[in-house]
């Protein structure tokens, strides 16, 4: 930038640098998401088609950032994590932030007629975001357990409440009612004694979220200078729907952690 008498305005920027050596949590949330869903006619009580676009948008969001080593995703939230030698950015909030959301929110756009074939979108969806720090490991495992124990509890709720609504017999209102003050026993026991569905034997993406992580997989390219096709291995973000507050999870996605760079 070229020296001018109008570049003092650049020290009001405030310094919004996160914490280094920890942890850094980017989650979007669905702006106004219960109107949207509405407007385009979602499924009840999960639309996979929704699903599988916010998962192609995680996985956009990490093939532009590499430095994100694994997304949450459930309903319509995703949480991106950034480990903790990242500096990308000089690990300001502001500009990781408007980046996550941005490429995520432009990819659900453009990838919508993908997913929704015959649906048109009737007006732009909007997220937002925020930055949050962990420093410790374990710190961020709970995190993670967190989102996904939400994920549980509202899916098994909404599970329940439009079977009442959508095969019980029940209005919105009554199925509300029905449900209020009961226990994650009694909603497994409506769905088992009144419309045969065992919980535990629904779709994990469903009941588990999705958790994208960079997983090696066989992709084919052309060699620049023979022309010919060939094979390697590449480390690919994809979706997974596993119990990941067990440690079984970390045990088998080792790499994962501890946070060193290069591993």
């Amino acid at each position: 930038m070229a020296n001018s008498k109008y570049e003092y305005v650049r020290h009001f920027e405030t310094d919004d640098s996160l914490l280094p050596n920890t942890w850094i949590i980017i989650r979007i949330d669905g702006k106004g998401f219960h109107k949207f869903s509405q407007s385009h006619k979602f499924n009840k009580p999960n639309d996979r088609r929704a699903i599988d676009l916010m998962n192609h948008c995680a996985k956009a969001v990490m093939k532009e950032l590499h430095d994100i080593m694994l997304a949450y995703g459930q309903s319509d939230e995703f949480s991106f994590v950034f480990p903790k030698w990242s500096n990308l950015y000089s690990r300001r909030a502001s500009k990781l932030v408007s980046t996550v959301v941005s490429i995520f929110t432009a990819n659900y756009v453009l990838a919508w007629p993908q997913f929704f074939e015959n649906v048109c979108l009737a007006y732009a969806p909007s997220f937002d975001s925020r930055a949050v720090c962990y420093p410790s490991d374990q710190n961020l495992r709970d995190y993670l357990a967190w989102r996904q124990a939400d994920c549980h509890i509202n899916n098994l709720y909404n599970t329940t409440f439009w079977s009442l609504v959508l095969n019980g017999g029940k209005s919105e209102q009554e199925a509300e009612k029905a449900l209020c003050g009961s226990f994650s026993k009694d909603k497994h026991e409506i769905l088992f004694s009144d419309f045969q569905i065992n919980y535990n034997n629904v779709e994990a993406i469903y009941r588990k979220g999705s958790t994208v992580i960079r997983l090696p997989q066989e992709v084919t390219y052309v060699s620049a200078k023979t022309k010919e096709l060939g094979t390697r291995i590449k480390k690919i973000p994809t979706a997974v729907f596993e119990d990941i507050i067990s440690p079984e999870f970390w045990d088998k996605y080792q790499l994962l952690l501890p946070d060193t760079k290069g591993k």
